[in-house]
């Protein structure tokens, strides 16, 4: 099987001990293959320490997202804006929200989301971009959250029926709202564009002191021919750069 490509989530490890430059440097030197979700202004700081930018949002907001018609010209036209850029910058993962449903059946949230998604979708596939819906907990920490669970997103990704259109697995996330992860992975990698990691509960480093056994699960997402990033998106104990190294270090050593 061959290593997965190592990413790290910005906002989680920034102004943790290190200074931009210094976060940017240090997880290179590390191993890590790009950053996510870093600012744009940033971007090309990045690109100079060797690493992709591997994911940016791709429309606001998480509560207000894809499954209210009022957002829909919004969320289109900012889709189409950030699908642009992120052709230029040879960014794959463009991150979606399916928005809280406030009330809306979880049938129709899933059609309204599809709706836009499906009229962006061959603008993306031309560009070779994925846009991948994140999959939350709605238990914890994104309180009526629509898409949090595997089994809607995947029907999301089925009525869209584009390659462009795909899920950001966390791993985090789908295991407060149902476990199962390894099968799900099996079963369901298909439709997974993206993975982040980190430990339950208390979303920390993905390691021993936590639920989740990440060596199997890094071995059971390799298994699946996966070519794709994993993203580290955990809050560290340890300043960022042991934290970046240990996270590192684990899932190649898995």
């Amino acid at each position: 099987m061959a290593a997965l490509r190592q990413s790290f989530s910005w906002w989680c490890f920034v102004n943790r001990g290190l200074a931009p430059e210094e976060l940017l440097r240090a997880a290179a030197r590390i191993g890590y293959a790009g950053v996510e979700l870093i600012d744009e202004a940033l971007w090309p700081l990045a690109r100079r320490h060797g690493l992709g930018i591997v994911s940016a949002n791709g429309h606001q907001s998480i509560e207000n997202g894809l499954n209210r018609r009022e957002h829909a010209t919004r969320i289109e036209a900012e889709l189409r804006a950030n699908i642009q850029q992120a052709a230029r910058w040879n960014i794959p993962v463009l991150i979606c929200f399916s928005g809280n449903r406030a009330g809306l059946a979880d049938g129709d949230g899933m059609e309204r989301c599809a709706e836009t998604l499906a009229r962006v979708a061959p603008a993306a596939a031309d560009a070779g971009v994925t846009l991948a819906v994140e999959l939350l907990n709605s238990k914890v920490d994104h309180r009526d959250y629509q898409a949090d669970r595997t089994a809607w997103g995947v029907a999301l990704c089925e009525q869209v029926n584009s390659p462009a259109v795909k899920l950001l697995y966390d791993i985090y996330h789908m295991q407060v709202m149902e476990g199962d992860v390894i099968r799900t992975i099996q079963t369901r990698h298909r439709h997974f564009a993206h993975y982040h990691t980190a430990g339950n509960p208390g979303r920390g480093q993905p390691d021993e002191n936590q639920e989740l056994n990440y060596p199997a699960i890094y071995r059971a997402i390799a298994a699946t021919g996966y070519t794709g990033y994993l993203g580290h998106e955990f809050i560290p104990r340890l300043d960022a750069g042991t934290a970046l190294a240990r996270a590192f270090a684990d899932c190649a050593g898995a």
